[in-house]
């Protein structure tokens, strides 16, 4: 061998005689079965090809791998072992040039075979299989370094490949039950584990893959989980895209998270378990991924997992409509919990995947899930819920507001207009007028998300008489002036929901904790001495409604309401500090505990509560008192005009939207406060309530004045407020007329001056204009008239005069 390999060393051209005659040798010997030669005829062309570096080494080879094949078809073990150990020896070999004629389509097939042993005897079948776990990873590490290493990449080849290393994976026992990074295995398991050599094999394939090839390395994953039905349980597929995720490359990430999408859409028919199964793969990949770069999938994701969303809320409400046969009943009830797997599968990784994006995605993500939500009456959400149903319906839009919860939890904003933007705002309130205690629920629990910012909402948790609010350590800062905009922006939409949430006939206890919370959030983050002054407004007309009861409550809601009205003021009344409104609460909160303890949350929300017959016979003393309220706060500095004046919610389009029950029952008459106006519009104006107080009030001459001003602040604040298209629908009326008005006079003029001219009359344009820039033509074309009606009186200064008070006049008067 010595002088074999010296004799080669010095003559390399001699390389390929060498190569051709020890080939026939091996083929001869193979064919024979001599083994004893076929070890030496290998063992000479391992150490010639060690031995020799040089350009003539090409032809060499070739003889080298045929020989190698040779061994791989022969059907002995042993021979197929020294044939691969031989092929991975020539696979560590740098070659110093690529060949570019090279190919190894045959030992990707011959080794994907022997991954897939199935000997009897069982070491023989794990040799083999080994053996071809090493030959693959030959394949890979020589392929990968050579030029012409895109080949191995090909579809045909990773479909190979791919389905051989995962069959050998299967066999890892509890795959599972790690939390991080798989750990990499170690060097004894490698050589005499096939599980934990196809994995690194596995591993090491997917760190070489790059942008243009990773999608060909990820979708047979999918047919081989597919064919051998991983997805239910999906131990092992979890397993699988945690392997990969840790794998590839960071930047490379989310082309596995749109192929897991990708093939989510391809089984939207499958079983819910399989679905399921899917779904908790993505999470993983998400979670993961999302620690890393992201790209550009945000939108992708969420879009997707919303739709599978509707999809298995469709599925459930089919299944709920066709549920008529009671022997499938059994049946039916478990593809119904499996729905429910499903969908709590999908808000767990939108909720994950949210709560890992930064701030701006984020925001971006809440108004994409706000807009998906349907609510009745309105076609402004995105989703189609044409196929669901009202139950269905009411069950999508509480699987996308738990999802929405999701997203916005740990939300920390710096200003409550960057949390609570009014694009947002609206139509995640629109819900909580809904009659669903679950929906009004999650709105609220979505509100003190994005609304606290200090983590002080854990110290609130619980409707309760607090006997000392500095025990809780409440953080609060400053209140800035964006908040102060806020506030009075958006601040009476916020108290008319939740006064008239309070009044809901299906409010349970938990109902009655979340407004509650809300109350003292809002006074915690965003109240001033005004925005005080409004919640004690706001708070003494819950009181109000529970004693007049015109909405025809419970006893036991008309006690929930007294019992919150209760611990809000001891709260604020705290919080604020003045010591005469402190105790004044404290009196009435005294008095109750020994007369009327329902009107207590500690005891109303009790299993067994004894609860009066009516609350007509009690006595002031029980009530929190407008007027010494109103004392205690004025001697403070306090600006208390307001209290006076009783606090009646907004009425707009969103009780019409929500299904609620007729307004009539909130607002029993309506009187329109905007003059001249035409009874037959549709539009509604605000509006006061006439009740017993309302006409005592106006009969005292002396609240004339306080009640002129709310009148003239409510007006004001509708025109800051309201929608442009509800402001234009009210004044459109107003301008029609005097547009008809105006136009009857012109008519007349040109009539006129038409007959003491002698000329023809001249049409005026018709009434058809509803937009300002219309009746800019119309002044326009108003002037045209009166310039061709009175030639040679008119200048060209008169007439730009003319055009700019018409022009003037109509655009004042819409």
């Amino acid at each position: 061998m010595e002088k074999l390999t010296f004799y080669a060393v010095s003559a390399p051209e001699k390389l390929d005689r060498i190569g051709s005659y020890l080939a026939e040798r091996l083929s001869r010997d193979v064919v024979r079965h001599r083994s004893g030669y076929v070890l030496i005829a290998m063992e000479a062309l391992d150490q010639l090809l060690m031995a020799c570096h040089s350009q003539s080494i090409k032809p060499f080879v070739e003889s080298f791998l045929h020989m190698v094949a040779k061994l791989l078809e022969s059907g002995e073990p042993k021979l197929q072992v020294l044939g691969t150990n031989s092929f991975v020896k020539f696979a560590n070999i740098e070659e110093d040039t690529p060949s570019y004629h090279r190919r190894y389509d045959f030992f990707v097939s011959r080794f994907s075979a022997m991954c897939h042993s199935c000997d009897s005897d069982p070491e023989t079948r794990t040799e083999i299989r080994i053996a071809g776990i090493r030959g693959i990873q030959g394949v890979v590490r020589k392929t990968v370094n050579d030029e012409l290493r895109a080949t191995i990449w090909e579809p045909q080849h990773m479909d190979k490949i791919v389905p051989s290393l995962l069959f050998n994976m299967q066999k890892i026992e509890e795959v599972d039950s790690r939390i991080g990074p798989p750990p990499s295995p170690s060097a004894a398991d490698k050589e005499e584990n096939p599980a934990m050599l196809a994995e690194n094999c596995f591993r090491e394939l997917l760190g070489r893959a790059t942008f243009g090839n990773m999608n060909n390395a990820v979708r047979p994953v999918f047919a081989h989980l597919d064919h051998h039905r991983l997805w239910d349980p999906n131990e092992f597929a979890v397993h699988c895209f945690k392997v990969i995720m840790y794998s590839i490359q960071a930047q490379y990430s989310h082309h596995v998270i749109q192929e897991i999408l990708g093939h989510l859409d391809a089984r939207k028919k499958d079983s819910p378990r399989v679905r399921a199964g899917i779904i908790q793969v993505l999470l993983e990949a998400v979670a993961i991924a999302a620690k890393g770069s992201i790209g550009p999938t945000v939108l992708e994701v969420f879009n997707t997992l919303l739709k599978h969303l509707r999809l298995s809320v469709e599925f459930e409400a089919h299944d709920l409509q066709g549920e008529s046969i009671s022997s499938a009943n059994l049946n039916t009830n478990s593809k119904d919990s499996d729905e429910k797997i499903v969908q709590n599968a999908i808000i767990q990784t939108i909720g994950f995947f949210g709560s890992n994006l930064p701030d701006y995605q984020r925001s971006e993500i809440m108004m994409f899930i706000m807009g998906k939500v349907p609510v009745f009456g309105t076609s402004t959400h995105t989703l189609d819920i044409s196929q669901l149903g009202d139950l269905g319906t009411r069950r999508i839009q509480i699987m996308l507001l738990r999802s929405l919860l999701m997203v916005t939890s740990g939300y920390k904003a710096k200003t409550i207009v960057t949390a609570l933007p009014g694009s947002f705002l609206d139509p995640l309130l629109s819900p909580s007028l809904m009659e669903d205690y679950e929906l009004r629920q999650l709105v609220l629990e979505v509100m003190h998300n994005l609304m606290d910012r200090h983590d002080n909402r854990a110290k609130l948790r619980g409707i309760r008489i607090i006997p000392d609010v500095a025990d809780l350590k409440i953080k609060r800062e400053k209140i800035c002036r964006q908040d102060t905009s806020f506030m009075k922006k958006n601040g009476q939409q916020l108290y008319r929901h939740i006064y008239l949430g309070c009044k809901e006939e299906d409010n349970v206890q938990k109902n009655y904790e979340l407004l509650y919370t809300s109350l003292a959030l809002i006074t915690i983050e965003l109240a001033n001495e005004e925005v005080v002054i409004d919640l004690i407004r706001l708070a003494i007309a819950l009181q109000d409604s529970a004693i007049i009861n015109e909405d025809n409550l419970s006893m036991f809601h008309r006690c929930g309401i007294m019992a919150l009205v209760a611990a809000y003021l001891n709260f604020v009344s705290q919080m604020i500090a003045v010591p005469a409104f402190c105790q004044h609460v404290s009196k009435v909160i005294e008095i109750r505990t020994m007369e009327a303890p329902y009107f207590l949350p500690e005891h109303i929300f009790r299993d067994k509560c004894m609860l009066p017959k009516s609350l007509e016979k009690h006595d002031k003393n029980l009530y929190f008192l407008t007027n010494k309220i109103a004392e205690s706060l004025g001697g403070s500095g306090y600006s208390v005009e307001r209290l006076s004046v009783p606090y009646v919610p907004q009425v707009t389009d969103e009780d019409r939207l929500s299904r609620r029950k007729s307004i009539v029952d909130t607002v029993s008459i309506q009187v329109d406060i905007l003059p001249n106006s035409n009874p037959s519009d549709d539009v509604v104006s605000n509006t006061e309530e006439i009740t017993f107080e309302a006409l005592k009030k106006a009969i005292d001459t002396s609240g004339m004045e306080e009640q002129e001003k709310e009148k003239r602040r409510l007006v004001i604040e509708k025109f800051q407020k309201a929608p442009f298209e509800e402001i234009a629908a009210q004044c459109e009326s107003k301008a029609n007329f005097l547009h008809d008005r105006l136009a009857q006079i012109l008519e007349l003029t040109i009539r006129n001056e038409a007959h003491d001219r002698g000329r023809e009359k001249l049409q005026v344009p018709p009434k058809e204009r509803t937009s300002a820039y219309s009746y800019i033509d119309f002044s326009v074309e108003t002037g045209l008239c009166i310039m061709w009606h009175s030639k040679g009186a008119v200048d060209r200064n008169c007439a730009s005069e003319i055009f700019f008070y018409i022009a003037v006049s109509f655009i004042f008067s819409t």
